[in-house]
This record gives structure tokens, C-alpha cells and sequence, in this order.
């Protein structure tokens, strides 16, 4: 099956990797992938096709935020997806988290496309700037219209003022 590669989406806050989903028979060199990024943790926003203890044996902690493809996520999904890749980014500046779901083009952009509105940015710009780097479905961004960002994913500089810059 041919897969698209993986897309690194960054802002000066937040980094992530969306990739396909991996397999236990394809971990090998998904790890690799990983590795040249600088993954240390994997939101996997689908049904697990791949036992975790692989990707923990290297440093990489899994975390679980499962919804239907074509699906908003809940706002229990939202809340728990928010809330580590805050600390996450808060205490590993310049660190990066991949994120899949099958293919990586619904669910893993749309969670992305929520954190980059998180950070400032508007829904359709979120959008728009992951659509440049990787094709995205047309029924997961329907949410995206309609989220409301509380801006938990705006971080404040090295004076204790916000930092309100946006993607370029």
C-alpha cells in the first residue's frame, strides 16, 4: 500500500509529525521516521494496530485519544488531547509529537488543525497551512469551523509576557 509520508507541522510553540498508522509489522521503520524527528510521544487518534511496548522499548510514550473516522473529537478528546501537549511543549521546547490515525489525513490533521487554533491561529488558516503540507478530508474541518479555542496552547517568553506570534 502506498502511504503518504509523514508532514511536520511547526509554529514557534508546538511541532508536530502526522503520519499513517503504523503496524507491528511496519514499526521498524516508523521508529526511524521518529527518531529523525525527535518524537518523543505519539498521539494515536484511531483504533491501536500496533502493541505500544515497541514504541516504549524506545523512549516513545503512546497516548490514546481514539475517535471515529469522519467524526469530530469529543470534548473530552479535545480537553485530554490539550492538556498533556501543553505540559509537553512547556517542558521540552522544540520537542515534537507525532500524530496519526489510519492514513493521517481526517483525524490526525484535524487534532493538529485544533491545536494550532489553540495557539492563535483561525480555524481556517489552520487548515489551509496543513492542506499546504498534506491533504486533509472536507468532513473533519466542518468541526474546526464551529471549535471555540480557550488559548491554552499560548505560551508566555522567557519575561512572563504571551506570546501571541502565529504560524508564518
Amino acid at each position: 500500500m502506498n502511504r503518504p509520508a509523514p508532514v511536520e507541522v511547526t509554529d514557534k510553540n508546538v511541532r508536530f509529525l502526522i503520519i499513517h498508522n503504523p503496524t507491528n509489522a511496519t514499526f521498524n521503520k516508523c521508529i526511524e521516521e521518529l527518531k529523525k524527528y525527535g518524537v518523543s510521544t505519539i498521539g494515536r487518534v484511531c483504533e491501536a494496530t500496533y502493541d505500544t511496548t515497541l514504541v516504549e522499548k524506545e523512549g516513545i510514550h503512546v497516548l490514546d485519544w481514539p475517535f471515529d473516522d469522519g467524526a469530530p473529537p469529543s470534548n473530552q478528546i479535545v480537553h485530554d488531547w490539550l492538556s498533556p501537549i501543553e505540559i509537553k511543549f512547556r517542558e521540552e521546547p522544540g520537542g515534537c509529537i507525532a500524530v496519526h490515525c489510519v492514513a493521517g489525513l481526517g483525524r490526525a490533521p484535524v487534532i493538529v488543525a485544533l491545536s494550532l487554533t489553540e495557539g492563535r491561529m483561525k480555524y481556517g488558516d489552520a487548515v489551509q497551512f496543513i492542506r499546504q503540507r498534506r491533504c486533509v478530508n472536507s468532513k473533519q474541518p466542518l468541526y474546526l469551523e464551529k471549535y471555540h479555542p480557550n488559548m491554552q496552547l499560548r505560551f508566555k517568553d522567557s519575561n512572563g509576557h504571551r506570546n501571541n506570534c502565529r504560524i508564518q
